[in-house]
């Protein structure tokens, strides 16, 4: 929708379908009656004595409305849709070609892997800022197989990929119930107090131990913090790439936390050291010396050994709970 068809439509509609109008005109200091038949014709309406008390001229307030119903619209309503991702290579550290062009699809996990200081944040960066050759890989990202609009690199509303680092502190003195409704409120999304219980419940899958809505966020532990920020991602964020960092150690469950991102056609990018989650991606890419030096694809062979090594990580679990319940490892 253009922000500027709602200037035209029935005003009292228009306010029901979005209230933050009215709080934008009481900012100013407006009452806000909706008698007249358009938004335009109540802003034609006012008197230019009592908006120059207000100290503000017709002109500005119509300015300034005309920014604010952009910017809220752009966050309302859905991005362009991301069909593909393509990474263009650039060159490594030492100047030779990555001679690659790698494409991503919605629903892909690939895994990023490699030694401290290899480049992997390097590439995420190249990903996240849209490149297009002026970084020092010389790498290119194409959305949807063209040179994408500025608008994924300096649009706040238009943000390509929603990243989960491995640190995370809260400040707010919020329950848990509380963080996630300001996000869903403030991202305008419709019927948000049902996706605040859906990402609480799909939390609380998540976490190694539960916790409750009312639970204060500066008292949840590591884990129940990230798998509260990986359901916030999957459900509310719109951004069409989720980047994790070594979620192999979040205290977590991994496989149902890469299942729902999957389910809500994120493109995944995962740094991690860890062979189960390696071989639940569809690929792996390889850093060393700043460049991509290798892409593996996941073979029916690599994965004919999951199974073993899920049931070798569950016992692990399990000896991980006995500990946490205080019982003893005599007999394993």
């Amino acid at each position: 929708m253009n922000h500027n068809d709602l200037f035209h439509r029935p005003f009292d509609s228009v306010l029901a379908e979005h209230p933050y109008i009215e709080d934008f005109l009481s900012s100013f200091g407006l009452e806000v009656e909706a008698e007249e038949d358009t938004l335009e014709q109540y802003l034609a309406g006012l008197n230019p004595d009592h908006l120059e008390d207000l100290g503000v001229s017709a002109t500005q307030l119509r300015s300034s409305l005309d920014e604010f119903l952009a910017g809220m619209l752009a966050i309302q309503h859905p991005l362009d849709k991301v069909e593909s991702l393509t990474i263009v290579g650039g060159h490594n550290k030492s100047g030779v070609a990555e001679n690659l062009e790698l494409t991503l699809k919605p629903g892909e996990v690939v895994c990023i892997v490699g030694p401290t200081g290899s480049g992997k944040s390097r590439l995420l960066a190249d990903i996240e800022w849209v490149a297009q050759g002026y970084t020092p890989t010389g790498r290119k990202i194409l959305i949807n197989d063209q040179v994408p609009d500025s608008k994924w690199r300096f649009s706040t509303e238009h943000k390509l990929v929603a990243q989960l680092s491995q640190n995370m502190n809260f400040v707010m003195d919020l329950s848990a119930e509380e963080f996630i409704r300001m996000h869903a409120e403030s991202r305008l999304i419709p019927d948000a107090e049902e996706k605040v219980r859906q990402i609480l419940v799909q939390a609380n899958e998540l976490a190694g131990e539960t916790f409750a809505p009312d639970t204060p966020v500066t008292s949840v532990s590591g884990g129940q913090s990230r798998a509260l920020m990986i359901a916030d991602m999957a459900i509310l964020s719109k951004s069409p790439i989720a980047l994790i960092d070594e979620i192999e150690n979040a205290g977590i469950d991994r496989k149902k936390a890469l299942e729902l991102l999957v389910r809500e056609e994120k493109i995944i990018l995962m740094a991690t050291h860890d062979p189960i989650l390696a071989l639940m991606g569809d690929r792996r890419l390889v850093i060393k010396n700043g460049g991509i030096a290798k892409i593996i694809e996941s073979s029916s062979e690599e994965r004919k050994n999951l199974q073993e090594l899920e049931e070798l990580d569950n016992k692990l679990l399990a000896l991980r709970n006995r500990i946490r319940s205080g019982e003893t490892l005599e007999i394993i």
